[in-house]
């Protein structure tokens, strides 16, 4: 049994691990501190030439790390796996919303395949991007969109970044100071008795890669396996659930997925309805 997560190296020794895994990243960066990698590759892409991408950027530690609805990402050195990665994207403007909860599936996707088979199904999505171990959280993910400095003719052209700030360890402490369940690389490697160690390298690595595949089959195909890919892996599915936004409860009613467009179905009195916007609360009286 692993007894221990898998520590970060020193920033040199990241970035030599990650460009042997990821030939096609022309660029990649790990640093010791910045405020904000998502924010750093928004602005290298307004900036630099796009024919250089997919970029990478880590940092063991974040000032001013991001989470989603503009919430600050709390992270200590060691204790955190905290990287960006930024690619091109061909589709059109109404379509970059479906990115979000699509990256979920991704990562999710791509971190099930690291555990031995009968674990996997711990590993769950919360629309539209949280990762879960049971109902504890382990990874949030932001995503962002922005034009190119270069921007071509096109008005399908954008670049997306991709944050994700996964926990590798201290997960006992987060859920005291959060006051809610919060899980880590460590714990499941210490659940999962036979599964291999992975370095960090090797989750950024997997997921990166992951990531590339999607962002190049998105522009080639759309979005039209969403639906299925998300309810493999789908944490709310059947739940009785609230949809709040500004500490009020807009909506009430049982999670059936996601359709085309990411959007979350839900099924209430009123029929089923689409919820783009909100923060999804598992009703006490059906929690897990």
């Amino acid at each position: 049994m692993s007894e221990h997560a898998p520590s970060l190296t020193s920033p040199s020794r990241m970035v030599s691990q990650l460009r042997q895994a990821l030939p096609h990243f022309p660029r990649i960066e790990w640093v010791a501190r910045t405020d904000s990698t998502n924010a750093d590759l928004l602005q290298w892409a307004r900036e630099e030439n796009p024919s250089l991408r997919p970029w990478l950027l880590g940092a063991h530690l974040q000032d001013r790390g991001r989470g989603r609805a503009g919430r600050t990402w709390k992270n200590s050195e060691g204790a955190h796996l905290m990287f960006s990665c930024a690619f091109d994207i061909f589709v059109p403007p109404h379509a970059l919303a479906t990115l979000s909860p699509l990256c979920g599936v991704v990562i999710c996707e791509a971190l099930r395949k690291l555990l031995p088979e009968r674990h996997r199904v711990a590993l769950k999505l919360k629309w539209p991007n949280d990762l879960l171990w049971y109902d504890a959280k382990l990874a949030g993910i932001l995503t962002e969109v922005t034009r190119a400095s270069t921007a071509p003719e096109s008005k399908d052209h954008h670049v997306v970044v991709i944050g994700i700030g996964l926990n590798l360890n201290d997960a006992r402490s987060l859920s005291e100071s959060l006051q809610r369940p919060v899980a880590d690389w460590q714990s499941i490697s210490n659940e999962c008795s036979d599964m291999p160690e992975h370095r960090p390298s090797d989750l950024v690595a997997a997921m990166c890669a992951a990531l590339y595949t999607a962002m190049n089959e998105a522009t080639a195909y759309g979005f039209a396996t969403l639906p299925e890919r998300f309810a493999h892996v789908d944490a709310l599915l059947g739940q009785h659930i609230n949809i709040i936004h500004n500490d009020k409860i807009l909506q009430t009613g049982i999670a059936q997925g996601v359709n085309a467009q990411g959007q979350l179905m839900m099924r209430s009195a009123l029929g089923t309805q689409a919820v783009s916007v909100g923060e999804v609360s598992v009703r006490p009286s059906t929690a897990r």
